[in-house]
């Protein structure tokens, strides 16, 4: 019950607010990025899904969104907008779909309302390793476009999108872009507090990314997704400091024998001098026996922006998943390291030269969890560069 109060309070803080006001203009503003990669990668696998193929060679990765963000600013001071993200690219499926799609209500002494298919605010307020930008991003499963290390791409690892065993900007089991409201505080010196709320998940055939709810019963599946997020951003002497804090649960209604209810957390800091960014975070997904592993990971990473358009950097991530269940002796394993050179070209033009090497390995003496993954590994060698438009 203190969840919905929670959600109906905040939507009527931001109306309450909203008193009548002369008629504005639209901002019709409209954005978005195309990243495309080319790299050479070499790739040893055991995996019995692999056996007799040939990984090695030149390939091709992309990944663009337009953004669609019209808002208008009231006679009151308050702005209301929206936020649709189309992906441009597909995984084979068809048409391209929409990502995000969210209405937002903002003011300095409101904070931020959100309402629609979003991430959680204990998501969007991770701090991580910090990433030259052009990398192929190892601290996120798209590393998968060049060395099939994911089951989906008939690797080894069982990943969830938005869980800690392959990223640090997870959700409660993986739960990604579900219709929940949101609120951020004003900041107070520098502290913001982020709280979400959502009625039900979109795992186990529970809903679809970007879709809506249907009525929800809450006797029933995985419901109630509550995140709480805290962030810290100051800059004194010439030290910018960033520190995060988050969790998040969900009540578990499956009245499956032996789960519980699903956890995530995660604490993350990042510090930056004279050029120097060095940060880095830490998370768990406790997934309560609704998925077949629990899963830790940490991240860490330094980057130097050199006098002039170039800046060098380089991350790790390091992964680890445990199987429960039957298969409670199983153990896979993440890792991943990169090293990157980028040169801006221009507004919103980045070039990019990198290298990165990523493992994947599974131990399941009892074979459970990772079934015909058993004791297998995939490793691959990257080199790569890429073009980044952010417009």
């Amino acid at each position: 019950m203190k969840k919905q109060l929670l959600s109906t309070s905040a939507i009527a803080l931001g109306v309450a607010f909203a008193a009548p006001a002369s008629a504005q203009e639209w901002d019709m503003t409209w954005g978005g990025f195309y990243n495309s990669h080319v790299g050479y990668v070499t790739v040893d696998s055991n995996t019995p899904a692999h056996a007799g193929a040939d990984f090695d060679g030149v390939d091709v990765f992309a990944n663009t969104e337009i953004h669609f963000k019209p808002s208008v600013t009231l006679d009151n001071g308050l702005t209301f907008g929206v936020d649709v993200q189309m992906e441009g690219t597909n995984n084979g499926g068809g048409a391209t779909g929409i990502d995000e799609t969210y209405m937002f209500i903002k003011g300095d002494t409101l904070g931020k309302i959100e309402l629609g298919n979003e991430n959680s605010a204990g998501y969007k307020m991770t701090v991580a390793a910090p990433q030259v930008k052009g990398g192929i991003g190892i601290n996120s499963p798209s590393i998968s476009g060049f060395v099939p290390i994911s089951v989906g791409a008939g690797g080894n690892l069982p990943w969830l999108f938005r869980d800690s065993g392959i990223s640090s900007y997870a959700e409660v089991l993986g739960n990604n872009d579900v219709p929940r409201i949101t609120y951020y505080t004003p900041s107070f010196n520098g502290l913001t507090l982020g709280v979400s709320y959502a009625a039900s998940s979109n795992v186990a055939g529970a809903g679809a990314n970007a879709g809506n709810n249907f009525g929800v019963n809450r006797n029933a599946g995985v419901t109630d997704i509550f995140d709480i997020g805290l962030g810290y951003s100051q800059s004194f002497n010439g030290i910018d400091l960033d520190l995060s804090a988050r969790w998040g649960t969900a009540e578990n209604n499956t009245g499956i024998a032996g789960t519980s209810d699903p956890e995530v957390w995660n604490v993350g800091a990042s510090i930056g001098f004279s050029g120097w960014t060095i940060g880095g975070g830490y998370g768990e997904n406790d997934n309560g026996g609704l998925r077949a592993f629990d899963s830790e990971g940490w991240s860490l990473g330094v980057t130097y922006d050199i006098a002039g358009p170039w800046s060098v950097g380089f991350d790790t991530y390091q992964g680890t998943y445990e199987g429960v269940g039957a298969g409670s002796g199983d153990e896979a394993e993440y890792e991943a390291y990169q090293l990157v050179g980028s040169r801006s070209l221009g507004a919103g033009v980045t070039w990019a030269v990198y290298a990165a090497y990523i493992e994947g390995s599974v131990n399941a003496n009892l074979g459970g969890t990772f079934g015909a993954n058993a004791n297998t590994e995939t490793e691959g060698t990257l080199i790569g560069t890429s073009i980044n438009l952010s417009f």
